[in-house]
Parts: structure tokens; C-alpha cells; sequence
């Protein structure tokens, strides 16, 4: 750490004691607004140097010697300023201060043929107009029309409208900004209001083939933003400039779900395969289960499942439409303040309210609230016209709440006579059935009462010298997260088939496979510290290569408890012995081994370089070639691992068992007590997984405005999440180790990953209204890794980070974990990431009336008020299916954990279903007795998607301070339907079927006020 800072310090030192070379800065404004997009040319002993305003109307030189040089601003709809200005190092920053044309001149500069000329006369006056000059070819181009359309699309803004394209000759009415003419103060503001009604959207898609109800719903959004400088004259020179923002929407989202629910036989015992006597070993008759050996806890849950409402599918008999409301307040502000020439502050506030009530399938609905703030204090100082140092502040504060339907209501364990849950009134509700034969799981959320809260400070300087754009800085940042919940303090059954040969004759008979609980422990104080340190510089060589080289240094602690109630495994090598070891006594029994109070030890080995380049090779020419190599670090495991080490025995009581036929609904949480055991563990020399990056890209432009850009992207994670289940053993098998400790997950950092991707992107620059791109992708993804999903956070996020997280699947086992089949044999997990989609295409295309002459520009009359102006768009993309593995449901011997036992291959076809079925269940069979599964992880292909959204949009000039933005959205045009996933639980009634559709077709209209 001491060498940290000492390596910071010395580069701040080189970095201020080097910033001597002079530069020219300056700012344009209009008004005394500033303007953006406005052309700057610096000219100076024959050589030209070229830049564009900022949003400011900032701009900056940074390689003109000492001496005179003639500076010229140029911007559609204004005379051109020139004027010679001194370069040096004292110099001042100079403004311009812009004057608009008249109209004809205007239109006659817009509507007039282009003149060739070879410069600009000598001697020439401000009201010159001087051919632009050519900018040299450079490495990073300025944006092109078509960026420049994209960015008035993200804006609800389109071709033609008055904030569209500063440079635009089209663009512009005759005045800047709001078309205001005069000196008075300059205010922007909107309103604007998104409308959607169910009758104007399609019906849900109905997995059953039979039509569901629609129902009735809205979606209503509305916005107000105000930005501009305060009335504060009097007091300020210069006063601040603020913008604040209001958003708040009140919609209702709609799907039809589906399920498999107890018929009114099934429920009295009557079963349609054979169902075996635990008692007798011998099946039942008749298949039915006697009246007085059905169980009354079953009965008593059992009331909870609607009767089936739809026939003729095997594998859904029931269907209802489910609305789920949600109410969001949003509130952004920001402002800046100029103090003097050398200092600035500037700013934002966020805040944001939800309110949610989601329902299930059986009608449970669970209520939540979520509240955010989010605060940002910066202070910006220019020590010369070359170093700039920026210091800041930052504060956030994040609070969720869940009540779910039961709480403070109904005491349903209770009610049906199961003990030994936690049957607090604000963990009232039924324990969680889950069912391998395919029968609705019944579940309920969990109450929680979370904050997350984060401060800390950052500080950067960045300093320019001829070619080179050196930026140092770092942060720190403190979190805290305080939990009020528990992992599953209602518990869980499993019902696999195991005591009957029926998973639902079992649930009747009262019998689960497995039974697991985690409460106790309930209010959690977590606590982490977070810093990074970075070097880099971004150095243009020459006109045609630019650099940019640095390093980054991030540094997470691994997360404490306020109380130290962490409790880990201290463990015998090769897992032959296991001991708790809390924090509060961090040594342990077995090793004798001192921990640290987060029971990890810290990993401090975060620095990573990053390297790139863009290259023009041919001066001229429109081919650039950029590269680049990074490495990335994912701190985020943390807070997932800090979540289960704080469920755990002594502090909690948590367990996941598999029955030993004793056990009922009724007494396995009280009987299995004294049973408790760790069900989690962590390699105490965890470490952070991180990505290599690297990309190679060539672009090129084509006639027709055209280009085409051609890439590679490679990513190689390292030490990912691994997560395993040792000394257990398959079904049918001896148990190698009686003596040995099991039934606790054990989670290291051994996993690694690779995904190699080639991309062509083919884009239309905007010409004559028309803009669009076309893009492909191929790529594929492997890893061994886990999920640590449902634990309180994800793993690591996609992207940069590397092929370290896949998609969250059906996780059956209690921690919710992707967990390896075979604890000894880790080389078989190694497959396809979840999130490998081996090909994707996307296109988007934008046509605009009246932009370009061939595309009506000059159109009038009639038919110009008819056309110009509008705006169509549209989105496809089409992919591949995601992989999902096969699953066989049967608890692993030793243990309470489902979910993680693979099927065997019979050779049959994969995809030769029968009809209505995707996959085909005669291609997978239960693991021969004493033998793992051969069915590789992710070898089925899941459904591939398609989707077309469309747009219609126009901005309608009111008056001269006046516009109307009108936009009408239609997501999923075509009402298309895809599927989310098949179920791959070969055990199950809706193996091969799929697990859900996603959204058909909506409208939505947009309409927005600006002045």
C-alpha cells in the first residue's frame, strides 16, 4: 500500500512539474450562451490545425508554438469571426462571441450551388466566407451523419428538428437554440407524456394452445425538465447553470403464466402411474392412495392449488393472465458553476422511488419498495492552460423492502400443522414444494428489509502536452450493506419419487426427498472497501496513430460483519474433516490456521495494464485499424459470498438433508435439528477472477456512403467461481468416505473461460434521409465456472469482465448454485457458457423525408407539409438459442441438494420430438445406478429469437420557441412469438416444452412539449 501511494505521489509531481508547453483555449458563445459544434481553425506559419466546440462551446490547441496565429470560428448561420490572437504561456483564454446572419442570407448560403475556391482573400473581413479546411487524416474521425442521426434518435429528436445537428444547414431555424433573438436569458424545458393501453396490444401467447382472458391494463409516463442559468445576477457574474428533470410513470405489464396443477383425483389420492407402499413395498391398489394415509399438512398446502382450468395438454392443464403494477418517481438535477477562470463546481442529485405488487401463478402478490439517492459534489482546477485537476465526492444510498402476500396475514405453516419453521408474523406463508414430476412448485418471496449505502471520494488531473493526454487519478470508496432477511426461513421440500416411485404420491403421503432451512441471524451489517489508481495517456504520434497506454490498479477487501458473524469452514486437506470458525474467533480448530476477520485473505494483485491503437496506414485514406488489450477485475463476488457466510451454524440454523424416511411435512424441520450442519464453504485464498481482453478491427468506407467494419474479440477469464459438493458420490454407489463430511457447498476460484467472436458491421451513413447498419456476429464461449446467483448478487457481470457469468437457469439446489456434477472430475463441467450464442444479427434502419436533395429537401407545397419531417425506424435481430443443460431431479446421496445430476445419452436423435415437444425425451435417461450422468453440461440448443420493433416519429415547429415531439412505438411489430427456454428437467411432465413466451406485440405513443 505504501508503494501504492508512493507511485501515485511521484507521478503527480512529474505530471505538474512538466505542464510548460503553451496552448490556445478559448470558448464560443452566442448571447453569452455557449455554442456547440462551432468549426475553430488555428492557422500558423502555413499550418492548419482544426477542432470543434464542446458542449460548453469550449475548445482547445494543444500544439501551437509561441507567437501569433489567426484563429477562425465558423457555424452555420452566423458570420465568420477571424481574428490574430498571441500564443504563450501566460496567455489568456480567448472568447468569441458569434452574430447571427440575416434570414436571406441564410437561405441564399443554404440554397446556393458550392463554390470551389482555393483560399480565403487576403485581408479578408469577419463577414468572409472562407472555404473550411480539410481536417488531417487523423485516427479518430469526428462523428459522421449518421452518429450525429443516432444521437438526435437517443434524444427523441429526429432529422429536420431544431436541436438536430448544430452544423446542419437544415437544421437550424434562423435563430440558435430556442430561436430567441435578443439578449435575454436563455431557458429550455419540456414536457412530455408515453401512453399504452392493453386494447391497443396483442393477447398474451398461451403455451396451452387455448386462449386466455386479456386483460385491462395501462401504461401512462409523464416528464418535466427545466434547465438553465438562475436569476442570480445581482450576486453572480457568472450565474450557475442548473437542470433539473422529473419523470414518473404508472404501468402495468401483462403475461399469461402457465402451469400443472393437482387434478381433483390426484388430490383424493387417485394416481395415474403406480404408486408404491413405503410401508409394504408393494404398490398400492388401484393406484390410489388410502384415504387415512393421506397426509394433513398435504391437504392443508394442497388448498392453495386452483383446480385446472384448461384440458387437452400433458403438460399444462392450467392458465391464468397475470397484471403486474408498477409505480416509479424519478427526479435528476445537475448544475455548474464558473469561479473565475481557473476553478468550477459542478454537480447532480438523483432520486428514484418504486412500488411494484408482482403475482404468481397461484394469485400470491408480493408488495416492494425500492428508494434511491444518488449525490456527486466536483471541484475542477486549471493550475495552467495545460493541467487540470478534477476533485469529487460521491454519495448513494439504496433501501428495498418485500412484504410478500402471507406476512402479517395468515400463519399457513402453522395453520397446516408443520413445526420447526420460523413462524414469525412477518415470515408467515407456506414452505417452498418443489416437484420433480412436474406439478406446479408452490412459493412465496421472502421479507426483506435491505440498504446498501456508498461514499467516497475520487480525485483526477489530466495534462496535456503536445501529442500526449496524460490523465492520473484514483478513488476510494466505502460500502456499507445492512441486511434485515433470511435465506429461507420458511423452508424448503423436495419431492422426488424416491419413498413412492410418484413425486406427488409422496407429497401425499408427506414424505419429502429432501428438506432444507436457513433462519436465524436476521439483521446483517456487512462493511467493504473499495480502490482504484490509474496512469494513462492517450498520445496522437502523428496524424495517422494514436496510443493510448496505461495501467490500473483495483483493490477490493473482502467484506466484514459489523458484529463479525461470518462463519466458514476450516477444513483437513482433501476435505476429510470439517470445523466451523467463526470471526469473532477467527482460528482454526483442525489447521490452527489465523484468519482474517472476513475469514479471507485479501487479494491485492489487481493491477492491469491496458493498451490500444488507431491507425490510419494509408495518410488520406478512410482505412483505420484500431487494437486493443486490457485486463479487468471483477470485485463483486464478494457480497454473494459475505451473504451465505453470515447463514450459517453456530450463528444460524440452516441445513440441507436428504430423508431418511423418518422424516414428514410435519416433523423434519424439528426432527432434523440436531442434523444442522454448514451447508457452505469458501476457499480462504479465494481470489478475484479477471478477463484478458483483446480486439483487432479494420474499417474501411465504401461508395454510396457505406462502411464496413471488420473485427475480432477474444476474452479469457481466470480464476472465475467454481463451486462443488465433495465427498459425494452417485446414486446407486458405496459411500467412499462414511467417516468424511458432506452436504455443504464448497466454492473456490478455480474456473476459467475463453470466448473468441469475428464481427461485420456494415453501415449507411445518413444520405438523402436514409441511414441504417447491418451487423453479424459469430462467436462461441466455454468455461467451467458457477453461477452464485440468488445469493444476494451475481458473480460478475457479462462483457468486459469475460466469460465469467452465464444466465440464470432452473437452480434447484438450496444455495441456488451451478454446482458440478462430479466434485472429483471438474474437466467434464467444462462446456458452453450459458451465455453462448453462436449466432446474432441485428439491423436498424432510419429513412427521413426531405433530408438531402434526394430526398426531397427542396420538396414544397402540400405535399412537404405531408411528408418532410417524418421519421421511420426499425430494429430486427435474430439469434441463436442459448445452451441449457439437462437435468435428472434426485437429491445427491449424502446431501439435501437437487438440481445438479445430469442425465445418460441414449443415442436417440436430440431433436426428432414428437409433435408439440422441441426436445426429445427419448434421447436422455436416468444415470445408470453407480454412475454419473454422460449428458454433457449445456448440450441442448434453446429456442432462437426474432424480433422487429418500428417507429414513427416527427418534430411539429408550434412557433419559434415552440416544438411538438410526436413518436409512435410498436415493440415486436410483427406479434411474432419465441420462447424464453425449454424445461430440461427429463424427469418432468414439461420436459421439451417451453418454460415461457415472451412479450407479443405492443403499442405505445409519445408526445413531447419543448420550448
Amino acid at each position: 500500500m505504501t508503494s501504492a501511494r508512493t507511485l501515485l505521489l511521484v507521478a503527480f509531481l512529474v505530471v505538474s512539474l512538466a505542464a510548460l508547453a503553451a496552448e490556445q483555449r478559448g470558448q464560443v458563445l452566442f448571447n453569452g450562451l455557449p455554442v456547440p459544434g462551432a468549426t475553430v481553425t488555428a492557422t500558423q506559419s502555413g499550418k492548419q490545425s482544426v477542432t470543434v466546440t464542446d458542449v460548453q462551446g469550449g475548445y482547445r490547441f494543444a500544439d501551437l508554438a509561441d507567437g501569433s496565429c489567426t484563429i477562425q470560428v465558423e457555424m452555420s448561420g452566423f458570420a465568420v469571426v477571424k481574428q490574430e490572437v498571441r500564443i504563450g504561456p501566460q496567455a489568456a483564454a480567448s472568447v468569441w462571441e458569434l452574430r447571427l446572419l440575416p434570414l436571406d442570407q441564410i437561405n441564399a448560403r443554404v440554397l446556393a450551388p458550392p463554390v470551389k475556391q482555393a483560399a480565403a482573400p487576403p485581408g479578408g473581413s469577419a463577414e468572409a466566407e472562407a472555404p473550411k479546411p480539410q481536417a488531417p487524416a487523423s485516427a479518430t474521425p469526428p462523428p459522421d451523419d449518421d452518429e450525429m442521426a443516432q444521437r438526435a434518435a437517443d434524444g427523441l429528436l429526429i432529422n429536420g428538428s431544431a436541436n438536430n445537428g448544430a452544423a446542419s444547414a437544415f437544421g437550424q431555424e434562423a435563430a440558435f437554440g430556442n430561436n430567441r433573438n435578443g439578449g435575454r436569458q436563455l431557458y429550455n424545458g419540456g414536457i412530455g407524456f408515453v401512453v399504452g393501453n392493453s386494447a391497443l396490444d396483442a393477447r398474451s401467447y398461451s403455451l396451452t394452445g387455448q386462449s386466455a382472458p386479456k386483460p385491462a391494463y395501462s401504461r401512462v409516463s409523464g416528464s418535466v425538465t427545466f434547465g438553465g442559468p438562475l436569476p442570480l445576477r445581482k450576486f453572480f457574474r457568472s450565474p450557475p447553470n442548473i437542470f433539473v428533470g422529473y419523470q414518473w410513470s404508472r404501468t402495468n405489464s401483462a403475461i399469461t403464466q402457465t402451469a400443472l396443477m393437482p387434478t381433483a383425483a390426484e388430490r383424493s389420492g387417485v394416481l395415474s402411474g403406480p404408486v408404491i407402499d413405503p410401508l409394504t413395498g408393494t404398490a398400492f391398489a388401484g393406484n390410489t392412495i388410502p384415504q387415512d394415509r393421506l397426509s394433513p399438512q398435504a391437504q392443508a398446502l394442497l388448498a392453495l392449488y386452483p383446480l385446472p382450468n384448461v384440458t387437452g395438454n400433458p403438460g399444462y392443464n392450467y392458465q391464468v393472465p397475470v397484471v403486474t403494477p408498477t409505480h416509479q418517481d424519478a427526479l435528476q438535477s445537475r448544475f455548474m458553476k464558473s469561479m473565475g477562470s481557473k476553478n468550477a463546481i459542478f454537480g447532480n442529485f438523483a432520486f428514484l422511488s418504486t412500488r411494484s405488487a408482482a403475482s404468481n401463478v397461484f394469485g400470491f402478490v408480493d408488495r416492494s419498495r425500492t428508494k434511491g439517492i444518488n449525490l456527486a459534489l466536483n471541484w475542477n482546477h486549471s493550475f495552467r492552460n495545460t493541467l487540470f485537476a478534477t476533485a469529487g465526492y460521491q454519495f448513494s444510498r439504496f433501501t428495498s423492502s418485500t412484504a410478500p402476500y402471507f406476512q402479517n396475514r395468515r400463519n399457513v405453516s402453522g395453520d397446516a400443522g408443520i413445526a420447526g419453521n420460523n413462524q414469525e408474523a412477518r415470515n408467515w406463508g407456506p414452505p417452498r414444494l418443489v416437484f420433480s414430476g412436474g406439478t406446479a412448485e408452490l412459493v412465496d418471496g421472502q421479507s426483506s428489509e435491505d440498504r446498501v449505502q456508498t461514499s467516497g471520494g475520487s480525485y483526477s488531473m489530466l495534462w496535456n502536452h503536445r501529442g500526449h493526454n496524460v490523465t492520473l487519478g484514483g478513488d476510494f470508496r466505502r460500502r456499507q450493506y445492512n441486511a434485515r432477511s433470511q435465506q429461507d426461513p420458511r423452508g424448503a421440500f423436495t419431492f422426488t419419487g424416491a419413498q413412492s416411485g410418484s413425486a406427488f404420491g409422496d407429497f401425499l403421503l408427506g414424505l419429502p426427498d429432501t428438506l432444507s432451512i436457513a433462519d436465524g441471524n436476521a439483521d446483517k451489517y456487512f462493511r467493504q472497501s473499495m480502490f482504484d489508481a490509474y496512469l494513462a495517456d492517450d498520445w496522437r504520434m502523428n496524424s495517422s496513430l494514436t496510443l493510448n497506454l496505461g495501467v490500473r490498479w483495483d483493490y477490493a477487501t473482502p467484506m466484514t460483519e459489523l458484529k463479525d458473524r461470518l462463519v466458514n469452514l476450516d477444513l483437513a486437506p482433501g476435505f476429510t474433516a470439517a470445523s466451523p470458525v467463526v470471526a469473532s474467533n477467527p482460528t482454526g480448530a483442525l489447521t490452527q490456521a489465523r484468519y482474517p476477520e472476513s475469514l479471507l485473505r485479501p487479494d491485492h494483485h489487481g493491477f492491469a495494464p491496458r493498451v490500444g491503437l488507431a491507425w490510419r496506414p494509408i495518410p488520406g485514406s478512410s482505412t483505420v485499424v484500431r487494437a486493443g488489450y486490457g485486463i479487468y477485475f471483477d470485485t463483486s463476488v464478494y457480497q454473494t459470498i459475505a451473504t451465505q457466510m453470515a447463514q450459517q451454524p453456530p450463528l444460524s440454523r440452516t441445513f440441507s438433508i436428504q430423508n431418511n424416511s423418518a422424516l414428514t411435512l410435519a416433523n423434519g424441520f424439528t426432527a432434523a435439528a440436531t442434523a444442522a450442519s454448514n451447508t457452505f464453504a469458501v476457499d480462504p485464498d479465494f481470489r478475484v477472477g479477471y478477463a484478458q481482453n483483446w480486439t483487432v478491427s479494420l474499417q474501411h468506407s465504401l461508395p454510396a456512403s457505406l462502411q464496413v467494419t471488420a473485427s475480432y474479440l477474444g476474452i479469457k477469464g481466470t480464476h472465475a467461481v467454481q463451486a462443488i459438493l465433495p465427498n459425494t458420490y452417485p446414486v446407486g454407489a458405496a459411500n467412499p468416505c462414511a467417516s468424511c463430511p458432506s452436504g455443504f457447498v464448497f466454492v473456490t476460484s478455480g474456473a476459467n473461460s475463453s470466448r473468441h467472436a469475428a464481427q461485420v458491421q456494415l453501415r449507411r451513413r445518413l444520405r438523402s434521409g436514409l441511414a441504417g447498419s447491418l451487423q453479424y456476429t459469430f462467436s462461441k464461449s466455454m468455461d467451467d465456472a458457477a453461477v452464485l446467483g440468488g445469493l444476494g448478487g451475481s458473480a460478475s457481470s457479462q462483457g468486459n469482465s469475460g466469460a465469467m457469468v452465464v444466465m440464470e437457469g432452473p437452480r434447484l439446489g438450496p444455495a441456488s448454485l451451478d454446482i458440478a456434477q462430479d466434485w472429483r472430475n471438474l474437466l467434464a463441467e467444462r462446456a458452453l457458457s450459458d451465455f453462448d450464442q453462436r449466432h446474432l444479427l441485428s439491423a436498424q434502419m432510419q429513412y427521413t423525408p426531405g433530408v438531402g436533395l434526394g430526398g426531397g429537401a427542396l420538396l414544397g407545397g402540400w405535399q412537404g407539409a405531408l411528408f418532410k419531417d417524418w421519421t421511420f425506424s426499425t430494429q430486427i435481430t435474430a439469434g441463436s438459442g442459448l445452451p441449457q443443460t439437462p437435468l435428472y431431479l434426485a437429491a445427491v446421496p449424502g446431501t439435501g441438494i437437487t438440481g445438479t445430476i445430469r442425465p445418460d445419452l441414449t443415442g436417440a436423435p436430440l431433436y426428432a420430438a414428437p409433435a408439440g415437444v422441441f426436445v426429445n425425451p427419448a434421447a436422455f435417461a436416468a444415470p445408470a445406478p453407480g454412475q454419473w450422468g454422460n449428458a454433457r453440461r449445456n448440450s441442448i440448443t434453446g429456442p432462437a429469437q426474432f424480433g422487429l420493433n418500428a417507429a414513427l416519429s416527427r418534430t411539429f415547429r408550434l412557433k419559434d420557441r415552440y416544438s411538438l415531439d410526436f413518436r409512435l412505438e410498436s415493440v415486436n411489430a410483427l406479434n411474432h412469438p419465441t420462447y424464453t427456454a425449454w424445461n430440461t428437467v427429463i424427469n418432468s411432465a414439461q420436459f421439451g416444452l417451453p418454460v415461457a413466451a415472451n412479450a407479443m406485440r405492443s403499442l405505445q405513443t409519445s408526445l413531447r412539449a419543448r420550448f
